[in-house]
């Protein structure tokens, strides 16, 4: 596999896995933001807690108003929390909440079954188990801080 192969790889699995969370309530259009903004933005806030906006964006590649969208629907979602800056009261801090909320919990437990098997189409019923398993392997070598790892 060279770097285009896995690039368009990870591009596949982060369809298939937008296409396994469970919508918000009255639809992500009613909410704001794309899903896979929104899971960008979190996936930052975990691994950098007490972040400001313009951190985000500028670690994201993200625009900045995506990232406020981004926030907005986090904090309303109960998965972050918000907090002024002692250093310049205009900045916020973004930091992941310390408590699970009901919708991160109902994100969280969801399984991949379905919408890798759609994925699969015709041959999911012989390679789902496979696709499962080597999913389990990559999760477990793989964490999200491996990406900050593998950057030049």
């Amino acid at each position: 596999m060279n770097g285009v192969e896995l690039f368009l790889l990870g591009r596949t699995l982060t369809k298939i896995g937008e296409a396994a969370m469970p919508e918000p309530e009255g639809g992500a259009a009613r909410h704001g933001g794309s899903t896979r903004s929104v899971l960008i933005v979190a996936s930052d806030v975990a691994g950098h807690p007490d972040s400001a906006v313009g951190e985000i964006a500028a670690r994201t590649g993200l625009p900045q108003s995506q990232v406020s969208t981004a926030v907005a629907r986090l904090r309303q979602a109960g998965a972050v929390v918000t907090a002024a800056d002692p250093a310049d009261r205009r900045r916020l801090l973004v930091r992941q909440a310390p408590q699970l909320s009901a919708r991160v919990a109902e994100v969280r437990s969801g399984t991949v079954d379905e919408a890798l098997a759609s994925a699969l189409g015709e041959h999911a019923p012989e390679a789902l188990d496979e696709v499962r398993r080597a999913l389990d392997v990559l999760a477990r070598h793989l964490s999200p801080g491996a990406a900050t790892r593998a950057r030049p």
